[in-house]
């Protein structure tokens, strides 16, 4: 296998895999029975491999792929040891744990796991891995590790061409991994940062959307709830922890949700959608669930979290000042001042659950306190929700007959194209259309009544409805 620098380079039993390989296929060519095949895309187009069997024992996991990509800081020693070493034992044993491993949280073990483990137990291998000359892995990483779980002896693999490069094997790799029939998809961070990579090595986000099956649009979400993401990281590192991004696995969901009320509030205040952005991202950290995080607007924390916030965790009033921009002796507005409250609320408790998440690598005395302030914190936010969703609730019940008329307008719109085109074919019931116009009449006179009664001052168009029913009465 051809390779650039810096990548991983060839196992210690490279050659060894390699004859072994040849002479399978060698083996299997010269067969007069059905021989197996796998057709993959190889480099934009389709290509057909054989298939082969392996002692699975001899095979090596891919330190590349895709699917433990975030699970690897997990073990932030281990995870220095695959970059420096890939093939060694320590490396090898760290892969097959990640495998069989809980994306969200590999200290336990993945369910998904011990199900394609029982079923390759009582049906076998249903489709080959996929492997280089050398013996990597490319695709059945998972397949692998269950099967050396069972003590099956060998697994069937295709062979990838002798040409390949560690390109190649991304690219086939990302390839299969996206097919719908795929077992065990990749993880929510695994495909975020498979995007991001795609995107790194400069391809267009129109081909990549295409390659995952999503709108383009999507990935654009994906890419900036990563972003956020790593910033959320970044700021959670103390001397002692940091957060990884494999800790918002779960949060799929909130995070999508997030960028689309950004996104609307945008369009309107971009000061208030980086507060609300902050003060939803401060929640999905606390862990609270979807339905309170849509709670949470620009001004939750004025209205509702400042006044049952502990002192400790309020930040002392920031001022706005102007940045100068280095080299051209430029003033630019600096953070908002609001907006810089939200962010070191946010910090606290992302370095507080950084420090929980440490465990024993924090003295006793430092994870004591980062309880403490997460504790207090997720206490405040709780009782804040409480008048915020009796709040949500109100103006729900206000917007609620607005909404449901601006819904009849689109049926009626829908009607009269309905009706043009009933008209056109000659099967129009005119009869039935009649009952429902007078139906609608009476419908009106019931809202015409119902506004007189709760509307003191009508509007244009209220008093449009009052007149055209009084014009109606005898």
């Amino acid at each position: 296998m051809s390779r650039n620098v810096g990548e991983f380079g060839l196992p210690p039993h490279a050659a060894k895999n390699r004859d072994v390989v040849e002479q399978r296929l060698k083996d299997v060519s010269a067969g007069a029975g059905l021989q197996e095949t796998l057709t993959i895309e190889w480099r934009t187009k389709p290509q057909v491999v054989q298939v082969i069997d392996m002692p699975v024992e001899s095979l090596y996991y891919n330190p590349g792929t895709h699917r433990i990509r975030a699970q690897r800081s997990f073990d932030p020693q281990q995870d220095r040891r695959l970059d420096d070493d890939p093939w060694s034992d320590e490396s090898q044993d760290y892969l097959q744990y990640l495998l069989q491993a809980e994306p969200s949280d590999p200290s336990k073990r993945d369910k998904d796991f011990d199900e394609l483990k029982q079923s390759l137990k009582d049906f076998r291998q249903n489709e080959p891995g996929l492997i280089t000359r050398e013996g990597i892995l490319v695709n059945g990483n998972t397949r692998a590790a269950a099967l050396r779980e069972l003590g099956v002896p060998d697994i069937r693999v295709a062979v990838l061409p002798d040409s390949c490069t560690w390109a190649d094997i991304n690219k086939v790799e990302l390839s299969l991994q996206l097919r719908h029939d795929t077992r065990r998809p990749y993880s929510y961070i695994n495909r975020l940062l498979t995007i991001d990579e795609q995107v790194e090595a400069g391809r267009p986000l129109r081909e990549i959307a295409r390659d995952f099956r999503i709108r383009e649009s999507t990935a654009e979400q994906d890419l900036w709830v990563l972003a956020c993401l790593r910033d959320l990281r970044d700021r959670s590192t103390t001397e002692e922890a940091q957060l990884r991004l494999l800790d918002f696995e779960d949060a799929q969901e909130k995070l999508r949700e997030v960028h689309r009320a950004y996104g609307k509030e945008s369009k309107a205040d971009p000061k208030r959608a980086e507060l609300l952005k902050e003060n939803r991202l401060a929640a999905i950290v606390m862990d609270f669930s979807k339905t309170d995080v849509r709670l949470i607007e620009a001004d939750f924390r004025t209205r509702y979290l400042e006044h049952r916030l502990p002192d400790e965790l309020k930040s002392a009033p920031v001022v706005e000042t102007a940045r100068v921009i280095p080299g051209l002796g430029r003033a630019v507005k600096g953070e908002v001042p609001q907006v810089a409250s939200a962010r070191a609320f946010t910090d606290s408790i992302l370095r507080a659950k950084a420090v929980i998440r440490a465990g024993d690598k924090v003295s006793l005395a430092q994870a004591e306190k980062a309880a403490s302030v997460f504790s207090e914190a997720h206490k405040a936010v709780e009782d804040a929700l409480e008048p915020a969703g009796k709040d949500a609730r109100v103006r729900k019940r206000k917007q609620a007959a607005p909404d449901r008329l601006n819904d009849a307008c689109q049926d009626i719109e829908q009607c009269i194209t309905d009706m043009v085109l009933a008209s056109g074919s000659r099967s129009l019931d005119e009869e039935a259309l009649d009952e429902a116009v007078l139906k609608l009449k009476a419908t009106l006179r019931k809202l015409a009544l119902a506004t007189a009664r709760s509307i003191e001052v009508p509007g244009e168009g209220v008093e449009w409805l009052r007149e055209a029913v009084r014009q109606e009465q005898p």
